[in-house]
């Protein structure tokens, strides 16, 4: 556990945008690899991976839950990448948070349900409890703005 706690935290952490909860949920990864210890030691994947997946569906499992619906949430990777894949991830992580830190939470919220969720505006708009041409327009104004502050090559 020691040898993948912190990447596990820091995955976490890129999704929620908050490190006590990323660590709270790295926290009952952990749980949840103890328990299945014996399923662990005798599968032929990789123990990382799983733990990776564990650690996923629990973030997806968080932000899904009734009480964050109009909370500003992380979004959802997919397994980590590697190699090449990795260091543009992470680039584009670095270049991507302050940009949208530029934005109201309102238009962050949107953005990250539309783009890191991949969810639809009718979608979004239930989870944010919003109309559809609200998120739409927020969805406008937060890509017009963003177009002026995000960098160039950033963009091509």
């Amino acid at each position: 556990m020691r040898e993948y706690r912190d990447g596990l935290v820091s995955y976490a952490e890129r999704m929620l945008g908050d490190r006590g909860l990323a660590e709270d949920i790295v926290q009952e990864t952990i749980i949840r690899a103890w328990r299945n210890m014996d399923r662990l030691l005798g599968m032929e994947g990789s123990v990382k991976g799983w733990l990776f997946t564990v650690t996923r569906h629990l973030v997806v499992d968080w932000v899904r839950k009734p009480h964050r619906r109009k909370e500003v949430v992380g979004g959802t990777y997919h397994d980590p990448p590697s190699g090449t894949e990795h260091m543009e991830a992470v680039h584009h992580v670095m270049v991507a948070k302050p940009t949208l830190n530029r934005l109201s939470p309102e238009h962050r919220a949107v953005l990250v349900h539309l783009y890191l969720c991949d969810r639809t505006i009718k979608e979004t708009a239930d989870i944010l409890g919003i109309p559809a041409g609200t998120v739409k327009s927020r969805q406008h104004n937060a890509l017009r703005k963003l177009r002026g502050t995000f960098p160039a090559e950033a963009l091509a």
